[in-house]
């Protein structure tokens, strides 16, 4: 146990108190609220805790005898876990989050189910540069080195100055002390000798345009996990740099999510028939707008209908999609019959095939439903051609 007089983390709590516990470590200099994108779709059935680094949000910044350490950090997030009564989770972290969690992975395998790491890495020299900064915020306030990180936290593409703004405020309001605290953990660590200790399922994700922690960082890591027998998925975010859980929400969001429904392997299963089925974007817009009343409703469909039905093997998804299409024409589902049009080519349907299907239901559904089926068909598929590059 890890119930000593320092004060806890500050920390929020979201989700149903019965669900698997996800715990959510943010970057250097910023607060819970790095992660507010996240948040809506994991606690529709996680139990998730954001906790705030020392000195970070609320959390104070408590005396160090000599320089911190990244185990300092990891103990740190042991004792919140213990003082909210949290035998084991599952850890998310990004940048120092990250670390945070490798740390906790390799000496408390007892306490980690699965495990995300977000742009980050073992070991990030030179050690030089960790102590000069802990040193000019000691010395000059966080305003002395702001600009200079935070041109590091998103690519030229990133236009949303009012979440800009606001994590640039947070930063500013971090403890001076707390987070010389944490630079110099970083500055002291290196978990490459340890990473064969970890056996929890691992994600790695790295942003494409990271300079703080290059992608390399992250296939090197996943490279020698992989050596030591851990079950390992890496994946690269297009357009993103060091916060990429902020600029690329929907694409961490997906990731993480997917990470965590493994251990579920019909909800695993569903999941990834859907998004092959009617795409990322379709399946990332149906998240983003499920609420608690509807949340059931969308694990129902993911479990049973894309889950049980779709992944069954008696006949191939291009005939799934071409029954599909002749059943919800006949029974009227418009939105949901343009929606399989454009899931049927998808699954290999070609044009003259979609035209045959609902040629057939003429004969059998009626010449009003198949005239109907074609019109808004015709729709779609002249949608699907502009959209061609």
């Amino acid at each position: 146990m890890h119930d000593d007089a320092r004060p806890t983390l500050a920390h929020a709590v979201d989700g149903p108190e019965d669900a698997p516990v996800v715990v959510l470590g943010s970057s250097l200099g910023t607060d819970r609220h790095m992660w507010d994108a996240q948040v809506p779709v994991l606690a529709r059935r996680y139990r998730v805790v954001r906790y705030e680094l020392r000195g970070h949000g609320r959390s104070a910044s408590p005396r160090a005898e000599g320089p911190v350490t990244i185990a300092d950090l990891g103990s740190d997030v042991l004792r919140l876990m213990d003082q909210l009564g949290i035998a084991s989770a599952h850890h998310v972290g990004l940048s120092i989050g990250g670390m945070v969690a490798l740390w906790l992975a390799e000496r408390h395998p007892e306490r980690v189910e699965r495990l995300a790491v977000v742009c980050s890495a073992p070991y990030l020299p030179p050690a030089e540069g960790w102590l000069t900064r802990a040193a000019t915020v000691r010395r000059e306030g966080m305003g002395a080195v702001v600009d200079a990180v935070m041109s590091r936290w998103f690519t030229e593409t990133y236009d949303d100055e009012e979440r800009r703004a606001a994590l640039r405020a947070s930063f500013l309001a971090v403890d001076p002390e707390g987070y010389a605290q944490c630079c110099e953990a970083i500055a002291g660590m290196d978990l490459r000798p340890e990473l064969p200790n970890v056996s929890a399922p691992v994600l790695l994700v790295a942003g494409d345009r990271d300079a703080a922690t290059p992608p390399e960082l992250s296939a090197a890591t996943a490279e020698t996990l992989r050596a030591a027998g851990a079950e390992v998925r890496f994946e690269v975010v297009p357009d993103a740099a060091h916060i990429s859980a902020v600029q690329q929400a929907p694409a961490v969001t997906r990731l993480i999510l997917e990470h965590l429904d493994a251990q579920d392997p019909v909800r695993a299963a569903g999941t990834r028939v859907r998004r092959d089925v009617l795409g990322d974007a379709h399946v990332d817009r149906a998240q983003e707008r499920t609420t608690p009343f509807t949340a059931d409703f969308q694990d129902l469909i993911t479990r049973y209908a894309w889950g049980d039905v779709w992944t069954r093997p008696g006949i191939d998804r291009r005939m799934r999609s071409a029954i599909t299409l002749a059943v919800l024409a006949t029974l009227g589902h418009d939105g949901e019959f343009a929606m399989h049009v454009r899931a049927a080519l998808r699954n290999g349907l070609t044009v003259d095939e979609i035209r045959e299907v609902l040629l057939h239901i003429s004969v059998y559904a009626g010449v009003p439903v198949s005239n109907h089926a074609f019109a808004l068909a015709q729709q779609v598929l002249d949608d699907v051609e502009r959209e061609r590059p």
